[in-house]
């Protein structure tokens, strides 16, 4: 949150101030100028108008509530400079109106503009991708500690520094070393981010020209044969909710968080068999709903249980927990299993069995609810047998 501009000036259109950003751990506000350009005037009709605004970063920073004369004295210095650089801006701005304009650009925050966007994602992508802009954000942040960065910081040794730090340094909150994906997935946020301000014309050079990008290494995909699916199927599990709604993905290919969320609502008899309508949580956009139509087989009806009231949850009980992933282990050692096997591993099991049994790639991409068929292409790539059976069945050429 931050506090409101003190001390503000104006000359023709342009109005600059000093503001006080949010108050930081260590009880001091840092500064920046905030140049005010007016109204954006919009057509009739269109939404109402808004204050065009941008930022500069100032190196400076004043003590909140300063408690000994040095600090008193620490402050009045930094606002004094603060009030020398504003007015050094007013000047230029008046001479130079359009490099002006350019400069106060580079100089505004990348901080605030990535902000921006991750506010904007939170409207207009998924939750599971908006989370990872937000996690993306905290290690933005933790890089930078207590500085502010400028665009014009933003050059090829800032971003080969934060590349060193995703790959060396940074830690989930278990204190594990992030993995290779998961460094190259937040690398690309800040890509992605620095790609939307070059097209806003917020920068002139693309410093992303000079860096590559983390490349993403191709990770095991572990799934169940259907012989091992069918013998999972007869042994016990220690919690029924679990054991039915394992199988169920397996049977479906659904996601964890969208069978964990299913209800009797979405759950409706077509043509003499059931069909689930629902909305796929990962394809979501904002209030934008991505309806899935799903036509069950028997025995992925069998799995349901008796219907209920239609806001009940079809596999109501089923949370997710650490114990989660020890039973789905427990219980695939007692029917011979010895794969790492994870609640993500039903979607991995439906994917390869479909695609074992000749189904159409595309249809297959289609149930799963993949937004490109290059993610559906990675399960094709492990069906070693069919690729095996494609080489050694080639039509036999008689050679003289």
């Amino acid at each position: 949150m931050l506090i409101a501009p003190i001390g503000a000036q104006m000359e023709s259109k342009m109005k600059i101030s000093i503001q006080k950003r949010a108050l930081r751990v260590d009880d001091t506000h840092s500064l920046r100028l905030v140049y005010d350009h007016g109204y954006t005037v919009k057509a009739v009709g269109e939404s109402p108008n808004k204050r065009k605004r941008s930022y500069e970063t100032l190196d400076l920073f004043v003590y909140d509530q300063p408690k000994t004369s040095q600090q008193r004295q620490h402050n009045k210095e930094q606002l004094q400079l603060a009030e020398a650089i504003k007015s050094k801006r007013l000047v230029e701005w008046q001479s130079q109106k359009h490099g002006f304009e350019d400069r106060t650009k580079r100089s505004a925050s990348f901080i605030d503009y990535f902000q921006q966007q991750v506010s904007i994602k939170e409207q207009t992508t998924s939750r599971s991708n908006h989370s990872i802009w937000i996690s993306a954000r905290k290690h933005l942040l933790l890089y930078c500690g207590k500085h502010d960065l400028s665009f014009d910081e933003l050059d090829k040794d800032w971003l080969e520094g934060f590349k060193t730090y995703l790959m060396n340094e940074a830690k989930t909150k278990s204190e594990q070393v992030l993995s290779r994906n998961t460094q190259s997935t937040y690398f690309n946020k800040i890509r992605a981010s620095i790609n939307e301000a070059y097209r806003d014309g917020v920068i002139r050079k693309n410093p992303l020209r000079q860096v590559a990008s983390i490349k993403e290494k191709t990770s095991k995909r572990v799934y169940l044969t259907q012989d091992e699916l069918k013998v999972l199927a007869q042994t016990d599990c220690r919690y029924p909710i679990l054991k039915r709604a394992f199988l169920f993905s397996c049977l479906t290919g659904m996601r964890w968080s969208d069978i964990q969320k299913l209800t009797w609502a979405e759950v409706e008899t077509f043509q003499n068999h059931k069909r689930i309508t629902f909305d796929q949580s990962k394809l979501s956009h904002g209030n934008a709903k991505s309806l899935q139509y799903l036509d069950l087989p028997k025995s992925a009806e069998q799995l349901l249980g008796k219907p209920k009231t239609s806001s009940e949850r079809v596999f109501k009980g089923l949370r997710y927990s650490s114990y989660t992933n020890v039973e789905l282990l427990r219980w695939c050692l007692a029917a011979g299993i010895s794969k790492h096997v994870t609640f993500h591993c039903g979607r991995h099991t439906f994917a390869v069995i479909q695609l074992s049994r000749g189904i159409d790639i595309y249809a297959v991409s289609r149930l799963l609810g993949h937004s490109e068929l290059k993610t559906t292409e990675i399960y094709a790539d492990i069906i070693e047998q069919k690729r095996m059976d494609a080489m050694l069945t080639f039509p036999e050429i008689k050679i003289i």
